[in-house]
């Protein structure tokens, strides 16, 4: 049965964290970083600490009894395996809305919003529900991991289209962030028929540098695309052009997996100097061993090497084809890029929300679920309005 649809438990083998705790504590440590700040990547100290924790006192178990409340699901799309959470709201008329992550992220980010779209009433929210679905990306996570190039950004949208067909919504709401980004715009240039509407985070579109009147935010955020592009997209270049030899460090090495992910964490997130403020210990190391105990460091770079140079084309010059169907855009604070209202506009033609919250980054889900399930609830109670 090609369309089957099988429960899924995460139960991971014991060797397997036992061979990581193993390889923890047998680190063969770099020299210490001759600056005082982040300028040269992870400092010495604060990975040592963190994969300390990681070793000694981290419970996978405790994490894996957690998630396994949520109900997991697997199907088999253009041969190959996709996981994805399926928590349906006992709501008549709720909302179908699938939620993508992106790299270094994982279905985790949106863990604690799926409780609060899918029964709101138990949060006291009278607002409306959702049926909530949320893959994990091909290469990532427990999803399968492609065996032949192709699986860029568009294969997956199509794939994404037809579980929601198996899951029984014929139209539904489509958000994202990284990579969710650019397959929810995908989704609605290949699939506008079967989308409510999208909710995106942010929009990707173009700024127009030569304008003469730029706004002070609009030149707040080509500075920092800018400063982005000059000392923090290293590791994209390597992902887009070398994905299978940054994955053997970082399939062998856990601390170097570890430093390699939290550095975009740390990087990317909205806080002032400290992760935790925003992300505990245990949600960062729970994101970092999926990626260890499924061995997607290549897999998952691999992505990149497929479409990272469309997607870019996208925030830096060309338009790319116009988005009609409904759109609801949220810009964090701490995001790049963050485009205007105008520079979108020229891409999504049919922007109907449009919010830039108060705090938040890169990873808003994860980091402000709160602000970012509000964000979802607005941005869908807009798009569907029109249909009213």
């Amino acid at each position: 049965m090609a369309d089957l649809i099988e429960p899924f438990v995460i139960d991971v083998d014991e060797t397997a964290l036992c061979d990581l705790r193993q390889r923890l504590r047998r680190t063969r440590w770099p020299e210490r970083e001759p600056v005082a700040d982040w300028s040269q990547g992870v400092p010495l100290d604060y990975v040592q600490d963190l994969c300390d924790y990681w070793a000694e006192s981290f419970d996978w178990r405790a994490s894996e009894v957690r998630l396994n409340r949520i109900p997991q699901f697997t199907t088999t799309i253009d041969d190959l395996r996709i996981h994805f959470l399926h928590v349906r709201s006992p709501r008549p008329g709720a909302v179908p809305l699938i939620m993508t992550h992106g790299w270094p992220g994982s279905f985790l980010e949106f863990e604690e919003t799926l409780g609060p779209l899918a029964h709101p009433a138990k949060y006291g929210d009278p607002a409306a529900a959702f049926d909530v679905v949320v893959p994990s990306l091909p290469g990532y996570g427990f999803s399968g991991k492609p065996s032949s190039s192709g699986w860029g950004i568009h294969r997956i949208a199509d794939a994404w289209a037809e579980l929601m067909a198996r899951l029984g919504y014929d139209q539904f709401v489509a958000s994202g962030s990284d990579w969710g980004t650019s397959i929810s715009t995908s989704l609605a240039l290949r699939h506008p028929g079967r989308l409510l509407g999208i909710h995106l985070v942010p929009p990707l579109a173009p700024p127009e540098r030569a304008a003469a009147d730029l706004t002070e935010e609009e030149r707040a955020a080509l500075a920092d695309l800018d400063e982005r592009t000059r000392t923090g997209s290293g590791y994209s270049a390597i992902q887009g052009t070398r994905p299978q030899t940054i994955g053997y460090p970082l399939t062998d090495s856990p601390a170097g997996l570890c430093a390699w992910i939290v550095e975009k964490l740390w990087a990317w997130a909205d806080h002032r100097g400290n992760l935790s403020e925003v992300l505990s210990t245990d949600q960062v190391l729970d994101n970092i061993t999926l990626y260890w105990l499924t061995r997607t460091a290549a897999t998952s770079a691999r992505l990149y090497w497929e479409s990272i140079a469309e997607v870019s084309e996208l925030f830096t010059t060309a338009v790319g084809d116009t988005v009609s169907v409904p759109a609801g855009c949220s810009v964090f604070p701490r995001e790049v890029p963050r485009p205007s209202r105008r520079w979108a506009e020229r891409r999504f033609t049919r922007i109907v929300y449009w919010n830039q919250p108060e705090r938040g980054g890169h990873f808003a889900a994860w980091e402000q679920p709160s602000l970012f399930t509000g964000e979802v609830r607005a941005a869908a109670r807009s798009c569907l309005s029109l249909r009213r």
